[in-house]
């Protein structure tokens, strides 16, 4: 799509380089998941852009699905992160990015769970504020013991929390740094990523949530990139170098929540027939198959060559 083909080839030319002695090292080009739960259907994918595939550079994007706990009161977290252009390591700091919140979400999964089924607006967005600087805070120690300039190993992070429990119907985003985040309803596309100092978000009327809004405001609206108070998930760690990022809503029947790194969102904003093709193909009342999902994440454009990952959340 776009103004004509893109340079590349469609399909991937070179492999990255391989260590003998390092082979944990190597990222497939293609990484492909899924899952349902409650009301709910998720497909995630991570693929190499057309320029690393071309260049024999490993994918920067890491994608990371896993579930916490079991039947209704398990959590599922989905986090996807993309290393610094131009860094040898910018995969290895992705991975462990994921790998950091994943560990971290997962030992306050039952807490996170209960907060956000009863919609505690200041558990939440301190104890996901927190669990994010203390990952990233992690990834920065982990550049300083390799003798490697933090910046150059560092990463964006964007993650989604989905409830097993089929009567909460609440979904929540947080995360640091650019990319995408959107809601496909009645056909059209909302671009609903949240900005720092925006108070961002639908009330979260989740299962045993308190009304959503008081003589103060809307009780559940999130106020972001902000010092937050002590949480009951972690201990206090230094500020994130950018702001963090969070919205929760209510999903709503017919819904199809797409997050995304800046690979996808770039051209979703940027090249109307693009999301115009993707919001015809996600509109069916049938989430799409594995392999159907991964060939929509792929439709080329023009003009746009990085890593695609993305994932989306039908909602029954």
């Amino acid at each position: 799509m776009g103004s004509g083909p893109p340079t590349y080839d469609a399909e991937p030319t070179a492999l990255p380089p391989a260590d003998p002695d390092d082979l944990d090292d190597l990222v497939a080009d293609t990484v492909l998941d899924g899952a349902r739960y409650g009301s709910s259907t998720l497909r995630a994918a991570s693929v190499r852009g057309d320029s690393a595939r071309f260049r024999g550079e490993p994918r920067r994007d890491s994608l990371l699905t896993a579930r916490f706990g079991v039947g209704e009161q398990a959590l599922v977290l989905v986090a996807m992160a993309t290393g610094a252009r131009a860094t040898p390591g910018a995969h290895r700091a992705a991975a462990e990015a994921c790998h950091w919140i994943g560990r971290a979400v997962g030992r306050s999964h039952a807490r996170l769970a209960e907060d956000i089924r009863a919609a505690r607006r200041g558990d939440l967005k301190s104890g996901l504020h927190r669990l994010t600087d203390r990952s990233l805070g992690k990834l920065r120690a982990s550049a300083a013991e390799q003798g490697i300039d933090p910046d150059e190993y560092a990463a964006t992070l964007r993650c989604l929390l989905l409830p097993a429990d089929p009567e909460c119907r609440t979904r929540v985003f947080f995360g640091v740094g650019p990319g995408g985040l959107f809601r496909l309803r009645g056909g059209e596309w909302q671009d609903i990523e949240p900005t720092a100092g925006e108070a961002a978000g639908e009330a979260v009327v989740g299962f045993g949530s308190q009304p959503a809004e008081t003589p103060e405001g809307d009780r559940l609206t999130m106020d972001l990139g902000i010092p937050t108070p002590p949480s009951p998930y972690e201990p206090a760690p230094e500020p994130p170098r950018e702001p963090f990022r969070f919205r929760a809503s209510v999903a709503r029947p017919g819904d199809t929540l797409l997050m995304c790194t800046g690979g996808l969102a770039e051209p979703l904003r940027g090249e109307p027939e693009l999301s115009a093709h993707l919001a015809g193909r996600w509109s069916a009342t049938t989430p799409p198959g594995l392999a159907a999902f991964l060939a929509d994440t792929q439709v080329r454009v023009k003009g746009y060559a990085d890593d695609r990952t993305a994932a989306a959340v039908w909602e029954a």
